[in-house]
């Protein structure tokens, strides 16, 4: 991972909504009266691999998810602020687990310690450890967290942390959270290889049984890069798989 040296395993989740005809899919209602299907993915980072995926349909809402999740300990969940469920993240904190993510602007706390010796040249700006304030969420959470602000010069933002891991520095929390591109890069593969306009069924088991060939084939080469030893990324060996099917033979 770079710029990290951690030896925790490092989790990303997160979901991506695949548009559909709700006409064609009566099972798979969305927003605003649209169809849409969810695929839930927790990635290994280790590997660009899915270690957990879960289909529903686009109402179901991403932090339940979470309970679907046994977390495994000393390792790290990488999450954006749509998974902010203190119930859930308490249930990762008890497993002796960790997260990271972003914390919403409407959090309440009080400051309980906060750490000055920052270098700012690193985009750090803020190291604090904090407390619930509101009644309820200090119930669901009533252990200490850590909230970190930082800088991101190239895009001109603050990017707010929030994590129950105390053990790495700041500077390291926000390195862990870049890393949820990965998660991106692997839901562009596979909206590229889903086309669900042209299923030969709609219902959800076939919707169901489309995404996890797509997600099949994604693992195999996975599997034949491990097997190799290949320096190419999956992404880029599936570029070259998809040529040479479209490639003549003689």
């Amino acid at each position: 991972m770079p710029n990290l040296s951690i030896d925790n395993e490092l989790f990303a989740l997160d979901s991506t909504t695949i548009s559909c005809s709700i006409n064609l899919l009566t099972w798979a209602e969305g927003k605003y009266s649209r169809g849409a299907v969810k695929m839930h993915t927790l990635l290994d980072l280790r590997g660009s691999i899915p270690n957990f995926i879960l289909v529903t349909d686009g109402k179901y809402h991403d932090s339940n998810v979470l309970d679907q999740i046994i977390p495994e300990p000393d390792a790290i969940y990488i999450m954006d602020k749509a998974y902010v469920d203190f119930k859930a993240l308490y249930r990762i904190n008890t497993h002796n687990s960790y997260f990271v993510t972003r914390a919403k602007s409407s959090l309440k706390y009080t400051i309980i310690e906060q750490n000055f010796n920052i270098d700012e040249k690193t985009g750090l700006r803020a190291d604090k450890t904090i407390e619930l304030t509101v009644v309820k969420s200090k119930k669901l959470y009533p252990e200490k967290l850590r909230l970190i602000v930082y800088y991101d010069a190239e895009k001109d933002n603050y990017l707010v942390f929030m994590t129950n891991n105390f053990e790495v520095t700041a500077l390291e929390v926000s390195y862990i959270y870049k890393n949820r591109w990965q998660i991106e890069t692997f839901f562009k593969w596979i909206k590229q290889n889903l086309v669900i306009k042209k299923l030969w069924g709609h219902s959800q088991n076939a919707v169901k049984t489309h995404i996890w060939i797509a997600i099949c084939t994604y693992l195999i080469v996975a599997y034949v890069k491990k097997s190799v030893k290949s320096e190419l990324s999956i992404y880029q060996i599936m570029q070259i798989l998809s040529n040479l099917l479209l490639t003549k033979r003689r």
